[in-house]
């Protein structure tokens, strides 16, 4: 089901992504704002604002690339880096759940992207639950996710690809605009025409537009002379996969010799997960079946 922008009552504020297209041309786009997920991710940590802000942008993005992928999975950003954040990443799964950190980032100082993510390389992987992996990976284009994810569209996609993100630490959201195959137009030159001008308008928007207007305002606000086709929402929401049986598989990876060791010296045996900061302690009657050399996985 879809309306039309004219025809549509305007919501209350919430987490959730939303596809648009617009009806003489070959152009769709997708609106993302977060607001609970992202404040209860960056309130696990109390990460710097600056840190914040850069984690709600990765957050944004995931959910808009995630939206746009007909499989089932995961999609996974990752930059590394020598800078202040040595490694942010956020993972967003075929139901629009999302996690992430800014691993060693509790401590920095600078508000510059540059340094932050100093000479830094962003990854992105997909995750099918059944089929192949896949990652491509493009340098830190000025600090700019929004400029480096343009550039791994440009290298890997034949359609004219582009993303507008924006955090202040409260909200995150982001714009994405794809060129669509010709079905609408034809022509080359008026295809081109038309995606110049739907860009060129975008690129009017502001980070403050992109956290505060609802989609709806937003649309208005860019192309309220275009006929544009807005859907329904889809929920966003924060989830972390982990889990006490995914912890014990990792577990079991370990020489049972290292195990014992700990075992003696700590009593006891305490993973935490750094995305959600869950704490889960295995004891020796726990870990009895690993300890004997049995390396048989939980299922759940």
């Amino acid at each position: 089901m879809s309306d039309t922008l004219d025809s549509i009552e305007i919501p209350q504020s919430s987490d959730g992504t939303r596809r648009f297209l617009f009806e003489d041309a070959d152009i769709r786009g997708e609106i993302v704002h977060l607001d609970a997920a992202y404040c209860e991710i960056i309130a696990i940590h109390q990460y710097p604002l600056a840190v914040s802000r850069l984690l709600g942008e990765f957050l944004a993005a995931a959910v808009l690339l995630s939206a746009n992928l007909k499989f089932e999975g995961t999609l996974i950003l990752q930059a590394r880096s020598e800078g202040e954040i040595p490694l942010l990443m956020v993972e967003c799964d075929h139901r629009l759940r999302v996690r992430g950190i800014a691993s060693g980032a509790e401590r920095a100082t600078s508000n510059n992207n540059d340094e932050l993510l100093k000479c830094g390389n962003l990854a992105i992987t997909i995750e099918p639950a059944n089929g192949q992996r896949y990652q491509g990976i493009v340098p830190l284009e000025q600090g700019s996710l929004s400029n480096s994810l343009d550039g791994y569209f440009k290298r890997s996609e034949q359609l004219n690809t582009r993303v507008w993100l924006a955090a202040d630490g409260q909200q995150a959201a982001g714009l994405l605009l794809q060129q669509l195959p010709p079905l609408i137009t034809t022509d080359e030159d008026q295809r081109g025409q038309q995606w110049q001008r739907v860009y060129s308008l975008a690129s009017t928007v502001t980070e403050r537009d992109l956290c505060q207007l609802e989609s709806e305002q937003l649309l208005y606000q860019l192309y309220h002379e275009d006929r544009v086709r807005l859907f329904e929402p889809s929920d966003v929401s924060f989830n972390c996969s982990c889990s006490r049986a995914r912890t014990y598989n990792a577990l079991i990876t370990l020489n049972p010799a290292d195990l014992e060791e700990l075992l003696e010296d700590l009593g006891s045996i305490t993973m935490d997960c750094e995305f959600c900061n869950q704490h889960y302690q295995f004891s020796r009657s726990d870990l009895a079946n690993v300890l004997a050399g049995d390396k048989t996985k939980i299922l759940h």
